[in-house]
């Protein structure tokens, strides 16, 4: 048994192609908001909520759309006014990938009922073998000495059930062909704990990160999943802070200033 702590990556984030944005802007008249915004990788993901989001009513200059006289020009203002006004749909376009690693099937299964606007890979134990089985356990558990004895003596004899299966199955063997490999890794994975860590990509627009990372770092959300969603709420902040910079952190709880955006 191998304890380990939950852990996420920001792995991808968008990538605007300026040269086709300049194109478009130059057939509506739009030109100068390039001039306006930054460039750096790090700006694409607001970069592209704004273009979405100017899209919808031409604002990209005063004059463009007759009804727009005055347009604001300070990218921070703007997306506040974005989640101020609920105009969620906008945020759908930015997209962020993690990769989350040593965390519980109690938590994946939480995950994937988070389907709405995310995309999800992960590791499958049909096909990876266990030869260990790696757990987090919560630091309350951790302080107690005897649950923790148990535990350890638990999953150190499940773990050594995994193993014996295995070597009873000979599938190190030479000429055990995959599919009989499939077929008792399956099996095996029967006999581990809900509670075993894994690994998936995790994929999400930015709508839906700020719906989820509410939710599961709310008090009532199970403890292992706060932890993490505590993590990319991190993440997000520095990445796009103006997108994500109306949190208030409340007893780890990320409350936001604009809800259901």
């Amino acid at each position: 048994m191998r304890r380990v702590e939950p852990q996420v990556r920001l792995i991808a984030r968008p990538r605007l192609d300026y040269d086709e944005v300049a194109g478009y802007l130059a057939d509506v008249g739009g030109e100068s908001w390039l001039e306006r915004v930054d460039r750096g990788d790090l700006d694409d993901a607001q970069n592209l909520a704004e273009f979405a989001g100017r899209i919808c009513y031409r604002s990209w200059e005063p004059g463009l759309n007759p009804n727009v006289r005055r347009v604001r020009t300070d990218q921070d203002e703007y997306l506040r006014n974005i989640l101020a006004s609920a105009h969620g749909s906008v945020l759908e376009h930015v997209n962020f990938s993690f990769v989350v690693h040593n965390v519980s099937r109690v938590v994946t299964h939480e995950l994937v009922r988070h389907r709405a606007g995310t995309a999800i890979s992960q590791e499958s134990l049909r096909f990876v073998r266990l030869d260990d089985l790696p757990f987090w356990f919560p630091e309350w558990a951790e302080r107690d000495a005897e649950l923790m004895e148990r535990a350890t003596e638990l999953l150190g004899r499940m773990e050594e059930f995994q193993q014996w299966m295995a070597g009873h199955f000979g599938l190190d063997e030479e000429g055990v062909n995959f599919g009989e490999k499939k077929a008792k890794t399956s099996f095996m994975r029967r006999f581990a704990p809900e509670g075993v860590a894994t690994g998936l990509t995790w994929t999400a627009n930015v709508r839906t990160l700020r719906h989820v990372i509410e939710n599961r770092t709310a008090p009532g959300a199970e403890e292992e999943i706060r932890l993490l969603f505590g993590k990319v709420g991190e993440l997000m902040a520095k990445e796009a802070p103006a997108l994500f910079g109306d949190y208030q952190i409340e007893d780890g709880a990320w409350v936001p200033g604009w809800r259901k955006v």
